[in-house]
């Protein structure tokens, strides 16, 4: 019925457990490797979005279910959300194991602006540069490839940088992902050319 109305994209957990899995709870330093996995209707779920064509969000999913979705789906991994462990280690970022995964499967990872995901301090600070941003954008790019990094985010549910504001300063971070390096063609493939490739292939193939 939901897919019938509309459903595209589902998360199966945000950071707290329910009836699916054990969603990652927010925790700084830490990493993603809390609690345990999927429950058996979770893995119900995963085997019915793959048979819907629902891209499912690894955003908020915690280590074991992250690998155990891994196993299970066929469809490319997606984290809306998320951003770098290794830059900020956060239980809500991204391992660069799970990088790495993400990249073997054609993923994407969009970033996520929140600043608890973005300093290695921890700070909740709205006067964090978007230079702290950039470099998780960098980060993705050079490691698993400028195919597999986009934007992801998170204006309504977190404290962003101050600079960035809302939706009308996003040309602000095109402008620093310009300043740091990233070309005409790698822009476009950041700002929206990723996010229509993974969708086309994760709703149709």
């Amino acid at each position: 019925m939901l897919h019938q109305a509309g459903l595209r994209t589902l998360g199966p957990v945000w950071s707290r457990p329910n009836v699916f899995a054990y969603g990652v709870p927010f925790r700084f330093p830490s990493t993603p490797d809390i609690g345990p996995g999927l429950t058996e209707a979770g893995r119900d779920l995963i085997r019915a979005c793959n048979e819907l064509k629902i891209m499912i969000d690894l955003s908020h999913m915690n280590e074991k279910g992250f690998w155990e979705i891994a196993e299970l789906s066929k469809a490319p991994l997606v984290a809306s959300h998320s951003n770098v462990h290794a830059l900020c280690p956060h239980s809500r970022n991204l391992t660069d194991r799970q990088l790495d995964a993400i990249r073997d499967t054609g993923g994407l990872v969009g970033i996520n602006f929140g600043v608890l995901f973005l300093r290695d301090d921890g700070v909740k600070d709205a006067s964090t540069g978007l230079d702290k941003l950039v470099r998780h954008v960098a980060y993705i790019a050079e490691r698993i490839g400028i195919d597999r990094v986009a934007l992801g985010s998170d204006f309504d549910g977190t404290t962003i940088p101050a600079e960035l504001k809302d939706a009308s300063g996003l040309p602000k971070l095109v402008d620093a992902l310009k300043a740091h390096g990233f070309n005409d063609e790698e822009l476009a493939k950041i700002t929206r050319l990723n996010w229509i490739d993974v969708l086309d292939r994760t709703w149709t193939a």
